[in-house]
């Protein structure tokens, strides 16, 4: 009764408009899921679950409508547990939405263990799309645990102490292009394959350079890290306004045309060129994430008719190389009882092109 109590209090007194519930696994199982992978439904009903904590999640969403019907609720569940994110009335345990922990996990082992050539684009696809469909999640590329001291930001993880000396649109740096190219293909691909949401911790959008920390007994007490350099994001002398422009569009692309209103239809996963495509909505969205190659005349399947370029990770506002012409109609040419584009895909590029009405 106090906990729930304390819902309604921040609902009412301070019109709240929704609750991230944190560690709800710990919550669910008697062994607080440690140590499980839950890779078969068995392991959901194996007399492990805390059925006095699943009832008061039930409660706990059921008065959050009943005092807020706008509300939001969002479950921080590692284990995917099924319902969920299921109404109460069909059985489930009535959040809005999962947090699909797991995909940020996948780009940190990524980028920590394996070499560029060695990525998968169909392990990509899997990993962003691991879920049940009837279900909505949240889909992250980074958690607020990789900006806070004592882990690395995925920019900081792929350009490290260059983010100090080589981020100025003056400054060429190899390295500094290559982590630039994955961060906006890895937050491309993590939100159009994405089933329900999409959530950013401040600053990652533009590749903060320096982590949170707030005042502690170990920094004495500072509020110098305590806070994000927004203003880097504004300077069009730094790369940070590049990755900033990309994320506004981004994201305005996905609004703009309902992206998230169908589910991806694969096109194209192709290992060998790391080459993954997807239709979408009215839309056609392809990533060439091969470090090396680009392609020529690169074939697509997909729907007749002409496309449009409306992103293009390598454009120079986004400070790529503008190696693709953003201008062309792209039309499409029948193949074996379909059609097909042919596109120039460059290396670490992607683009999402829309069919035209």
């Amino acid at each position: 009764h106090f906990l729930l109590s304390n819902l309604k209090y921040w609902l009412q007194e301070f019109r709240f408009d929704g609750f991230r519930f944190d560690g709800v696994t710990s919550m669910c199982y008697y062994d607080h899921g440690l140590g499980v992978d839950f890779m078969e439904y068995a392991q959901y009903f194996d007399g492990n679950v805390d059925e006095d904590a699943v009832t008061y999640l039930t409660l706990a969403n059921k008065m959050v409508r009943e005092v807020s019907p706008s509300a939001t609720t969002v479950a921080e569940d590692v284990s995917g547990m099924p319902g969920m994110a299921f109404p109460v009335a069909q059985g489930g345990i009535g959040f809005d939405f999962r947090m699909s922990m797991g995909i940020a996990d996948f780009w940190v082992k990524t980028l920590k263990t394996r070499s560029d050539d060695d990525w998968s684009v169909g392990e990509i696809y899997f990993k962003m799309t691991d879920k049940r469909a009837e279900e909505q999640t949240i889909s992250y590329a980074e958690c607020h645990d990789q900006a806070l001291v004592g882990d690395k930001t995925m920019i900081f993880r792929m350009i490290d102490s260059k983010m100090y000396t080589s981020m100025s649109v003056l400054t060429p740096d190899m390295t500094v292009d290559r982590g630039i190219a994955l961060h906006k293909l890895i937050r491309l691909v993590t939100l159009t394959l994405c089933s329900g949401g999409y959530l950013n911790f401040m600053g990652n959008e533009f590749g903060h350079p320096e982590w949170i920390d707030f005042p502690r007994e170990g920094n004495g007490w500072s509020c110098y890290h305590a806070r994000r350099q927004w203003n880097l994001a504004d300077d069009n002398m730094l790369k940070y306004s590049g990755l900033n422009r990309f994320d506004r569009d981004m994201i305005h692309c996905v609004e703009q045309h309902r992206l998230l209103e169908s589910l991806p239809v694969v096109r194209c996963e192709n290992e060998g060129d790391k080459v993954l495509a997807f239709e979408r909505g009215n839309c056609l969205i392809v990533f060439n994430f091969h470090p090396e190659k680009s392609y020529s005349r690169y074939a697509v399947e997909c729907r007749p008719g002409n496309y449009r370029v409306v992103i293009d990770s390598d454009a120079p506002t986004y400070h790529g190389f503008g190696n693709v012409d953003d201008n062309i109609v792209y039309g499409t040419e029948e193949f074996r009882g379909g059609s097909r584009l042919l596109l120039y895909l460059p290396a670490r590029t992607a683009l999402v092109l829309a069919l035209e009405p």
